[in-house]
């Protein structure tokens, strides 16, 4: 794995710090009514995605995840600009508006979704990998899902498979402790998620996904596994999240002692201790980048309110074929 150094925890901090107020910003401008439909918040879980960076090979593994995805094409390599013009439903955004909160893609960073079905991305996820590894391509991808997800009859079918075929996947199970509102325990008779994994001999076990040390190392060891042709592994981050399922959420399933509680271990937090403890940066360099933070994430918004709405037609275009909407359009007039 590669070394862990001050300049790891800068950028850490840096990013985690970015993304959450990146997401801050969405849901300040959600309230104003200028991004419209859901809204599913990352805040608290930054620890996976920034430990994840760290041990991909940025050239050609992948990403896959559900619908809270707006952070994790930005980690990849997305303009967070374009990310947040897509929210807003602006032409710029990076499916031209059309996709929204939770469709972000990008081909050209390997990000896949940003699926809004629950648990549509598993499969989908092993189908990439499949694909990596019948054209001998050497990629890894990381599926992403959230402890919901698990209850879904295609992660069965999917475990089963990548298992038979030794699939270079990486299963994370972004185990924020509630699906919506409901809470692990009340979904099953078991609350080790991980465990999913020995019904298939598939290694597996659970991971501090507050940090993005541990994170980190757990993945290294998954992913040199997949690449070497060993396959997948199902990995349990356990996290939190400080926010609602979607800002339609009244939390009334959980109090705020118990989010309290998980602050005291915010990932960006224990970075930032790391980061002063070790004089890696002083005070004031961290200030400094506070604000450089806050620049970046007010661009982003300018970005997405100065861009224009898409046409029209481009919905047609999205929908129908070239020539087919000249028909069409031919007819209606």
């Amino acid at each position: 794995m590669k070394e862990i150094t001050k300049e790891t925890y800068l950028k850490w901090y840096e990013d985690m710090l970015f993304w959450r107020k990146f997401e801050d910003k969405l849901a300040a401008v959600y309230i104003q009514q200028k991004v419209r439909g859901f809204l599913h918040l990352y805040n608290g879980q930054e620890a996976v995605l920034a430990g994840a960076l760290h041990v991909i090979d940025s050239n050609k593994d992948r990403m896959i995840t559900a619908y809270r995805n707006h952070v994790m094409p930005i980690g990849m390599g997305v303009d967070p600009k374009r990310v947040m013009a897509e929210l807003y439903g602006k032409s710029t955004g990076t499916s031209m508006g059309l996709g929204g909160s939770m469709h972000i893609f990008s081909k050209e960073h390997r990000f896949h979704g940003g699926h809004g079905i629950v648990g549509g991305q598993i499969p989908l996820g092993a189908g990439m990998a499949f694909g990596d590894k019948y054209f001998n391509r050497g990629a890894v991808t990381l599926c992403y899902m959230g402890d919901g997800a698990v209850r879904q009859g295609s992660l069965h079918e999917t475990l089963n498979l990548a298992m038979l075929w030794k699939l270079p996947v990486v299963f994370i199970v972004e185990n924020n402790g509630y699906a919506m509102g409901t809470s692990v325990e009340r979904t099953a008779n078991h609350t080790d998620i991980w465990k999913l994994g020995l019904g298939y001999e598939m290694p597996c076990g659970p991971v501090d996904g507050m940090n993005p040390v541990k994170v980190a190392e757990a993945l290294h060891e998954a992913i040199s596994r997949a690449r070497s042709g060993e396959g997948p592994s199902f990995l349990e981050m356990k996290t939190y999240r400080y926010r609602g399922h979607s800002m339609s959420d009244a939390q009334k399933y959980r109090t705020k002692e118990e989010v309290n509680e998980y602050r005291k271990i915010d990932p960006i937090t224990q970075v930032k201790k790391v980061i002063l403890e070790n004089d890696f940066a002083s005070e004031q360099e961290i200030s400094s980048i506070d604000a450089s933070v806050k620049t970046r994430v007010l661009e982003c918004e300018k970005f997405a309110e100065d861009s224009p709405y898409p046409e029209k037609s481009v919905m047609y275009d999205a929908v129908y074929e070239q020539d087919n909407y000249k028909f069409i359009s031919h007819k209606l007039k």
